[in-house]
C-alpha cells in the first residue's frame, strides 16, 4: 500500500509565506490536507476567513485554478463558519457555487463566510472567494449539524 504524500508548510516547500494575520490550518481532514495547504485568520467579528495560494497542482490545463479546487475550498470555508457558530461538526446537505471570475496559479485566493441562520439541526451559510477584492466564487450551503452524545 502506498503512503499518501506528506504536506509540508507552504513557507518550507514553496518559499511562500502566508499573508499577514494568516496561519496554516492544522486541523483539516485528509482530503483537505492533501489539496491544501489552507490558511486561516483568527476570527474578527462574524466572518470566518480562509486563504490558499494557487499552486500548479491546483490548476487545470489552462493554468487557471480548477473549479473543483474552488468548490472544495468553498465547502471547507462554509463548514468552518458552521463550526464556529455552533461548535458542532457538520456535513454538507446542499452546496451552491457560482463561478464569477478566474483565479490563476500564483495568486492568493481569500475567502470569507458567515452563518445566516442556525437551527437545532441545520445551519445556513454564505460566503465568497476573492482575489484582490474581485469575487471569483460565491457560494451558499446548508449543513446538517451532527449530534453529540449529550443530544
Amino acid at each position: 500500500m502506498t503512503r499518501p504524500p506528506t504536506v509540508e508548510p507552504v513557507a518550507d516547500d514553496e518559499g511562500i509565506a502566508p499573508p499577514p494575520g494568516f496561519v496554516q490550518s492544522a486541523t483539516r481532514g485528509p482530503y483537505s490536507t492533501h489539496n491544501g495547504p489552507y490558511f486561516h485568520r483568527q476570527p474578527q467579528g462574524e466572518l470566518t476567513e480562509h486563504a490558499f495560494f494557487a499552486l500548479p497542482r491546483h490548476a487545470n490545463g489552462m493554468g487557471l485554478v480548477h473549479g473543483g479546487m474552488l468548490t472544495s475550498f468553498m465547502d471547507g470555508l462554509l463548514a468552518a463558519a458552521v463550526w464556529r457558530a455552533s461548535h458542532r461538526s457538520s456535513v454538507t446537505i446542499h452546496l451552491g457555487v457560482d463561478f464569477l471570475h478566474m483565479a490563476r496559479v500564483g495568486e492568493w485566493v481569500f475567502g470569507e463566510s458567515r452563518v445566516t441562520r442556525l437551527t437545532r439541526d441545520v445551519a445556513f451559510v454564505e460566503g465568497r472567494a476573492h482575489i484582490g477584492g474581485t469575487d471569483v466564487v460565491r457560494g451558499n450551503g446548508v449543513f446538517k449539524l451532527m449530534r453529540t452524545p449529550a443530544d
